[in-house]
């Protein structure tokens, strides 16, 4: 085992606890199932949002799926204006261990997001 970076992104529809807590959870549980991890394997998760994401902090949805021992902290992304400028956008930076080599990690990118690195697979 060792430890990783893995990367993902999602948008919101509309700012509510509702939206962000459904669309976190999704992100992560995507996140975990695409690389074929368990809530045990991750060691911490750094989410941003965009300052239009006001309602709710991501990290309330990982606690409401009941992991409450992983080290989270919630931050303002950065204030960028071009392409890469997503409306109601939240991102994971998530630190996990795995087995898996590099080649076999998958990143997340949901909906809206899709486009920050439509580089990659599925």
């Amino acid at each position: 085992m060792r430890l990783v970076a893995l990367r993902g992104a999602t948008t919101l529809d509309t700012d509510t606890r509702d939206e962000v807590l459904a669309r976190t959870g999704e992100l992560l549980g995507e996140l975990l199932a695409r690389n074929e991890l368990g809530a045990g394997d991750l060691v911490s998760l750094l989410f941003t949002a965009t300052d239009d994401v006001r309602s709710e902090f991501p990290a309330a949805a990982v606690r409401a799926a009941g992991i409450a021992d992983v080290p989270m902290l919630c931050a303002r992304e950065l204030d960028i204006s071009g392409p890469s400028a997503i409306p109601r956008c939240v991102r994971v930076l998530a630190h996990v261990h795995t087995a898996r080599p590099r080649a076999r990690l998958r990143h997340v990118y949901l909906r809206g997001a899709r486009q920050l690195r439509s580089d990659l697979p599925e």
